[in-house]
């Protein structure tokens, strides 16, 4: 006679998330890597072919230039951004320590990467946190739409852990259905993300700024991101680290022919980042606004303000800076600061937020 007992039913095996989170970690580690030895450079500098009207009669000293700024309630000595690249992997908390310092010692504003690794294997929270090593002016938590639209209901919380992970001040969401599209684990996701946008910024009490990363936001999209809640626009445009080109270069590594193709096929898709900024600045005048997107010098940055922006965001450029030694962040930071006030002296402007479009050439 058969047994009327029945088969207990298989537990989900236990190291399914643990294989998931060593999935991101690895991820992680290769977009640290690939950066520094690969061509991931899309489109030739955007911001060249924008010049700037000399003054020569300026009618001021050098000396009189302030470059203090107040970005989303916090101040700040200098209008600019060391915008969010990296976390999640043991090699990342070198970075993160380092651009960390170089924020605290000239006072200017630092996104993390990505956390959405920490969230999955809590060991990882370090490779973000270290950041509070160092007193940090303006700190940006960052996690990914298309984790939030998966998350449903548990976004909020989430969000709200990402924040204290490392006592944010703002998260930033970051846009990047390019990246998504051609990586080989992508998550290509999108339908409900104004929705999922809109609970995450009720939910939050620190304002949340939207964040593309690489291929641009523009007036139309940013209206539509304002309406849903978010506070500020990074535009993070075309012209600088392609994560196309990154995700290509990944999948070559992995023998993944098509992945490869579709990443080299979009390696410069996207709108350049100075056209991104003049459009938001238009439809939207009184957004606080980041120009990110393949700045390179101070001078980008003051061609960056003249446009509309608020602060000007590096990402690769001291990425790599900091790839070079503990202080050369530090350095860097000080270098672009002085070519923004020679930017400044020379079109007759003390302040970077006395630049508009009068002064483009």
């Amino acid at each position: 006679m058969a047994s009327s007992k029945r088969t207990k039913p298989t537990a989900p095996v236990a190291h399914d998330a643990d294989a998931k989170a060593l999935e991101t970690e690895r991820r992680k580690e290769e977009h640290l890597r690939i950066p520094l030895e690969k061509d991931v450079q899309s489109i030739p500098s955007p911001w060249d072919a924008i010049r700037l009207r000399h003054n020569p009669i300026p009618e001021m000293d050098k000396t009189d230039i302030d470059l203090r700024t107040t970005f989303l309630g916090r101040k700040l000595m200098a209008p600019i951004q060391i915008t969010g690249m990296t976390g999640g992997a043991k090699k990342a908390k070198e970075f993160n320590a380092r651009l960390a310092a170089a924020a605290a010692e000239h006072g200017v504003a630092m996104g993390v990467g990505s956390q959405r690794a920490a969230l999955e294997n809590p060991k990882l929270a370090e490779t973000y946190s270290v950041i509070l090593d160092h007193d940090v002016p303006l700190r940006i938590a960052n996690l990914g739409l298309p984790q939030i639209i998966l998350w449903g209901d548990e976004a909020p919380a989430k969000a709200k852990e990402a924040v204290a992970m490392v006592e944010a001040h703002a998260l930033a969401i970051h846009l990047n259905n390019l990246q998504e599209a051609v990586q080989p684990e992508g998550d290509t996701v999108a339908k409900g993300g104004l929705a999922a946008i809109a609970k995450v910024a009720k939910a939050l009490k620190v304002p949340v700024v939207a964040k593309e990363t690489g291929a641009g936001i523009d007036g139309r999209a940013a209206t539509d991101l304002v309406r849903a809640g978010v506070k500020a626009i990074d535009v993070g445009g075309l012209g600088g680290t392609s994560f196309s080109a990154v995700e290509h270069w990944r999948a070559l590594d992995q023998g993944d022919a098509v992945k490869a193709r579709l990443g080299k096929t979009f390696w410069d898709w996207g709108t350049p980042t100075p056209e991104c900024v003049a459009s938001v600045r238009a439809t939207l005048p009184d957004i606080p606004l980041v120009a990110t997107g393949g700045l390179r010098t101070g001078l980008d940055a003051g061609r960056a303000f003249a446009l509309g922006a608020d602060l000007a965001g590096f990402a690769g450029h001291l990425f790599r800076a900091a790839a070079e030694g503990p202080d050369a962040a530090t350095r860097e930071l000080a270098v672009l600061q002085e070519e923004l006030k020679t930017t400044l002296y020379l079109v007759g402007a003390t302040r970077p937020s006395d630049l508009t479009e009068d002064h483009l050439a």
